[in-house]
């Protein structure tokens, strides 16, 4: 018997959300505000439809607060996070997973084709994995029951 794991596309399709994301130019203000609207930790970084960075509350916390800078007049693009790692729609709940906790990144976007379609959270992504192991499990027990079954039959 064989866990079926669902795909990135399908995490994203059960629970559609809106991209939340800044422009490169937009102060850190700016962005704080759009996370404290939406009730988001993280928010992507956009050129036109290009995905150009992240920036997270951490990065907020680190590069301006702790240094002594101003949100209002520093620049999104000062201090996201430029190398982002993402993934296709392809990929499996466990391959997210497994990225998250390698390069221990709270989040995922989801490319396809180019265009970010999505980001997954890690909680997303480990909810999933919950599900699908409580289903497998509940065939697992089902099936055990239906072998220990004692039909009264002779021998």
């Amino acid at each position: 018997m064989k866990k079926e794991r669902k795909t990135a596309r399908q995490i994203l399709a059960e629970n559609p959300r809106e991209v939340i994301s800044v422009g490169p130019a937009d102060s850190v203000l700016t962005a704080l505000r759009l996370m404290a609207d939406q009730d988001v930790t993280t928010v992507l970084v956009l050129h036109s439809s290009d995905l150009v960075g992240i920036l997270s509350q951490r990065d907020y916390a680190r590069k301006v607060e702790l240094v002594g800078r101003s949100a209002a007049e520093t620049k999104v693009d000062e201090i996201m996070t430029t190398q982002v790692l993402y993934v296709t729609p392809e990929h499996t709940c466990e391959q997210c997973l497994a990225l998250m906790h390698t390069r221990r990144i709270r989040h995922l976007p989801v490319i396809d084709s180019g265009e970010v379609i999505g980001v997954l959270s890690n909680s997303d992504v480990l909810e999933e994995l919950i599900v699908e192991d409580e289903h497998f499990i509940s065939m697992l027990e089902h099936d055990m029951l239906y072998l220990t079954i004692d039909t009264g039959g002779a021998y």
